[in-house]
């Protein structure tokens, strides 16, 4: 963005609980875009290998499902959405070190409501996307249901890490 003149501006976002956002416009969304596909010469593995690029479209991520204290709370999950697993998992690490990913989904972000009420039925609700549950188990098998009638999703990151919420536009 900034190779580009592109600043974000912050906002409150009152769909997301009121959080701070950074947001551009649709414009410059769009010359990210046409930058990313000038100098992205098409999606790669993410294997690690030198100039690895992954371009994935701001609503196509993962669902996943983090155990926030596996050791002494298994059952206190939290789960979402998100375009960045790795650096979602580390902002969770601040405020619990031993948070650990159980499993992820290729997830549209559109489907992330859906995900939760129908993998969370019957748990807990601590905080927002934070819940109790008797079995993280049976949260992995309503997941895999859930995401196993859901379309495919073409370039869509692999599931089954086990290895974040980014807002739309942070991601860009």
């Amino acid at each position: 963005m900034k190779r580009l003149g592109i600043q974000a501006v912050k906002r409150r976002e009152y769909d997301r609980r009121g959080q701070m956002i950074s947001v551009i416009s649709k414009v410059d969304a769009d010359a990210i875009r046409d930058d990313l596909r000038r100098t992205t010469s098409g999606v790669r593995d993410g294997s690690g290998s030198a100039g690895d690029t992954r371009y994935f479209s701001e609503d196509s991520g993962v669902f996943y499902v983090v155990q926030l204290e596996p050791a002494h709370d298994p059952g206190r999950v939290k789960v979402g959405f998100t375009t960045d697993i790795d650096g979602r998992l580390r902002r969770h690490r601040c405020s619990a070190p031993f948070a650990q990913c159980v499993k992820t989904w290729p997830c549209r972000r559109t489907w992330e409501r859906a995900a939760i009420d129908c993998v969370t039925t019957g748990a807990e609700q601590l905080h927002t996307e934070v819940f109790r549950v008797g079995s993280v188990q049976v949260v992995i098998d309503r997941a895999d249901n859930f995401f196993g009638v859901m379309p495919v999703i073409p370039d869509a990151p692999e599931g089954d890490s086990a290895d974040d919420d980014v807002a739309v536009n942070d991601a860009v």
